[in-house]
């Protein structure tokens, strides 16, 4: 099972992107020289492919936050509440970085962790656009494998059944979208499997879970307790990004509000002085923001 799966992972890694997306990877990765290893590509950009006008996501994987920056507070930093995140921009495009050692890479792949950050989004499609040599890229598709097992076991109890694993998957992507604080419409979390529905029963397959085994109600009630821990420490800790982001991301507060907009429909302007103060008003605008349900 495990090969079956990984066979997967590395295929879906491997599939080939737009040339400006492998040239900016290389770029990322080139800003940390003796310490990137690997860099992915993920997110509404490679589902959509389109580039232009658009945010890009990738995850740079470092060997170790020291030997990546250094003696700067950005190692303690990302180590503490990981990933650091920062903007790039790279022949006409622009895009966000999020950085994670190795180590951490693989661990918050796993069930191990109650952030749902790493998991949720690497059991979707991603691509291995850089990697330093053959042994960092079969590092990275071992952790990406990680992502779909953690994902579907961890929502297995919570699911009513049915038999369909498309059904167990949108289940799944609704615990952990409601597990963080999450600028999008309803409805997101089915259109994600929706869009690649073969994909998704293929890699359901290969995590092997008996779908029609019955799940007893200490089980059930682990679940619902570890998934409400869940909501409370994600939604904590993406205040606490939020906070950090301050001293990484410059234009941070004009990304949160381009985001909001594009997933919620909303109107947000940024003013000047809330530029010359993004933190303040990053979390001034959560309790509106809250309330009109703009984000969950």
């Amino acid at each position: 099972m495990q090969e079956t799966l990984r066979t997967l992972v590395a295929a879906e890694l491997a599939e080939p992107v737009d040339p400006r997306v492998s040239a900016m990877a290389a770029a990322v990765a080139g800003l940390y020289p003796g310490a990137a290893r690997a860099v992915l590509f993920y997110g509404s950009c490679l589902r959509q492919r389109e580039l232009d006008g658009l945010m890009l996501d990738f995850y740079l994987i470092v060997s170790d936050y020291r030997v990546a920056y250094g003696r700067s507070w950005r190692a303690p930093a990302n180590r503490l509440i990981p990933p650091n995140v920062f903007p790039f921009e790279h022949d006409g495009l622009i895009a966000k970085y999020a950085v994670l050692s190795e180590a951490d890479f693989e661990r918050l792949n796993g069930p191990e962790t109650l952030s749902v950050s790493v998991w949720a989004r690497f059991a979707q499609p991603s691509r291995l656009v850089w990697s330093s040599n053959d042994a960092a890229a079969a590092r990275a598709v071992a952790s990406v494998a990680r992502a779909a097992p953690t994902l579907l076991g961890e929502a297995r109890p919570l699911w009513e059944g049915g038999g369909d694993p498309l059904d167990l998957w949108r289940c799944a992507f609704t615990l952990t979208y409601s597990a963080e604080l999450r600028a999008e419409r309803q409805g997101r979390p089915a259109s994600v499997v929706d869009a690649e529905p073969e994909r998704y029963r293929r890699f359901a397959a290969a995590a092997d879970l008996d779908l029609a085994a019955p799940v007893s109600d200490a089980d059930r009630k682990r679940a619902r307790w570890r998934w409400a821990a869940r909501r409370r420490a994600g939604k904590a800790l993406t205040v606490l990004r939020l906070v950090k982001a301050s001293g990484t991301y410059a234009g941070g507060i004009d990304y949160l509000a381009w985001k909001i907009n594009r997933h919620a429909g909303t109107k947000i302007e940024i003013k000047p002085w809330q530029r010359r103060w993004p933190l303040v008003a990053a979390i001034g605008l959560l309790p509106r923001l809250l309330k009109r349900g703009a984000i969950r």
